[in-house]
């Protein structure tokens, strides 16, 4: 039985109130068809207590007057109780995962309390990750443990506040309880803290809430959900939509959907490559239509440039999901999206033309953004060869990504004595180790990159400010979130908050006192579990 205590906060649960429902109510595994959700009640837990709490978030979300109860608080954010005005529910969707179509997924531990309106009348849905089974669990507990929950409210915060689209995290509630998880997969589970967390999201609808309607063939739940998204995330669309006389332009507003869609895609992903963040995970179930980065599992930040590298070692063999793969990977899935909104929309000519025109826009926004972390002001000063020949050079000697371009803002180009090897000597790992030939390749890299800096016409000052508020100094290294974990599981949050709070302002230069933080990886953490690679265990 569930807890309902009496609130002031508006829930206006869109979702549920214009799509249909599961008309099964008991919680059990199944296939749901016909249904964009089932409604879940979270399962109780023994005795919730609040790790971190977002304040300011919480203060934007409009929640200023639950802050004062924390007692009663963890109870709403651990599970054990309900808002008034709150409709949980858990949705139905389907995915290809790794490339290979799985069928129905849904979320099997994510329950979503319901959405409100903040103080500035904008949406957002609350969702308590880890709060137990739904019908769509496939026989899992529907739990989550301190670790991943930890790193996903560390890394959601994190990417906020370096400028990437993401979902949010409100709170990170361990539950009294033990959850059992095989963290390596070899047969030795063990049991470990459990946790939850309060992800927050304008909306968590995904491209698998629209392929597992598509595979189907339930056209009219396809067209509804189709209808429903445009309503209420797309104003202007939405007007186009309700005054549309003909199936025609009914069909353009779809399709002047899709391709927002697409964009904001690609987007997100060039900020990833920004700050050199590897999604790991990047089945089509965990992308957002809203261009959010969203579901941190087996996530990774690159610390050597390694386009190859990925964080997951269900990946490893494969690589699908290197850093340097997003892109490709991210064109994929919006493939996969408009197959499923085919039936609604019906003019394949179109989809394939936007989806034909996706790699030219990936590139010239990709070369943008890279002209920026370089310190070029305008396109002619930094031919695209300038960037491909970059991607090359960091890939001859292991370089740490984010010290490499933090670093190259102190450069100089009006000073024949500043040379790159120098500037850069703490960005390299085995640096006595680096050949002649990779010190060469510097040097003419140097040559044309000092050349184009001298034809743009930005004085030093403005372009080091420029390149220092594209390029941050601090990023939630894996080790770093490791140290946070272990420290954690101990009863220590001190490192964690640290950190977080060092995350908070990652375009800051570093103090005496966090400067570790903005360090290159320790030999030590290159491969110890949880500081290179993860699983998909949680």
């Amino acid at each position: 039985m569930t807890d309902t205590y009496k609130s002031e906060l508006a829930f206006v649960n869109r979702f549920t109130r214009a799509l249909p429902a599961d008309k099964i109510a008991e919680n059990y595994c199944r296939q749901v068809h016909g249904a964009a959700y089932s409604r879940a009640i979270p399962a109780r837990v023994n005795n919730p207590q609040i790790l971190t709490l977002n304040e300011s978030l919480a203060i934007e979300l409009g929640l200023a007057a639950l802050l004062d109860d924390r007692q009663a608080l963890a109870q709403v954010l651990g599970g054990n109780s309900l808002l008034a005005g709150m409709d949980p529910y858990a949705m139905a969707y389907g995915g290809h995962q790794f490339g290979n179509w799985a069928g129905q997924l849904g979320d099997g531990r994510a329950i979503n309390l319901g959405e409100l309106t903040d103080l500035q009348n904008k949406h957002w849905t609350l969702q308590l990750k880890g709060a137990g089974p739904t019908p769509y669990s496939r026989h899992a507990d529907g739990r989550a443990v301190l670790r991943s929950s930890l790193r996903e409210y560390l890394c959601s915060e994190a990417m906020f506040n370096l400028g990437v689209p993401t979902t949010r995290a409100l709170s990170l509630v361990t539950t009294g309880d033990r959850v059992v998880r095989d963290m390596f997969y070899d047969g030795n589970p063990q049991a470990e803290l459990g946790a939850i967390v309060c992800r927050v999201s304008p909306s968590f609808i995904r491209f698998g809430n629209f392929e597992l309607p598509a595979s189907r063939g339930d056209n009219d739940l396809l067209r509804n959900l189709l209808n429903f998204v445009i309503e209420a995330d797309w104003e202007d669309l939405a007007i186009k939509l309700k005054s549309s006389v003909s199936d025609k332009a009914t069909t353009d507003v779809y399709l002047e959907w899709f391709q927002r869609v697409c964009r904001l895609t690609q987007t997100m992903v060039v900020q990833w490559m920004r700050v050199g963040f590897v999604h790991g995970v990047m089945n089509t179930d965990n992308m957002s239509t809203l261009g959010l980065t969203i579901d941190y599992g087996p996530y990774g930040w690159v610390d050597d440039y390694n386009p190859d590298w990925t964080p997951n070692t269900t990946d490893a063999a494969n690589r699908r999901y290197r850093f340097g793969n997003q892109a490709a990977i991210a064109r994929w899935n919006l493939y996969q999206l408009a197959n499923a909104i085919y039936p609604v929309v019906q003019d394949a000519e179109t989809l394939q033309q936007i989806l034909n025109n996706l790699p030219s826009e990936y590139e010239m926004e990709f070369a943008d953004m890279m002209r920026l972390k370089l310190g070029f002001t305008h396109t002619s000063s930094c031919p695209v060869s300038l960037i491909d020949d970059l991607k090359k050079l960091l890939c001859l000697h292991a370089t740490d990504m984010t010290l490499f371009f933090r670093l190259l803002s102190g450069f100089v180009p009006e000073d024949s004595d500043c040379h790159l090897p120098e500037l850069l000597r703490p960005a390299f790992y085995d640096i006595h180790e680096m050949s002649l030939e990779t010190m060469r390749s510097y040097q003419d890299w140097e040559t044309r990159y000092r050349d184009g800096l001298l034809q743009d016409s930005c004085d030093q000052q403005q372009r080091k400010l420029l390149m220092n508020s594209i390029n941050p100094a601090f990023v939630p290294r894996n080790y770093l979130a490791q140290q946070a974990i272990d420290a954690a599981e101990a009863g220590d949050m001190s490192i964690f908050s640290f950190l977080l709070n060092t995350l908070e302002k990652p375009y800051q230069d570093p103090s005496a006192a966090n400067a570790h933080l903005a360090a290159k990886r320790p030999q030590w953490a290159a491969n110890k579990a949880g500081c290179s690679m993860l699983s998909c265990s949680s």
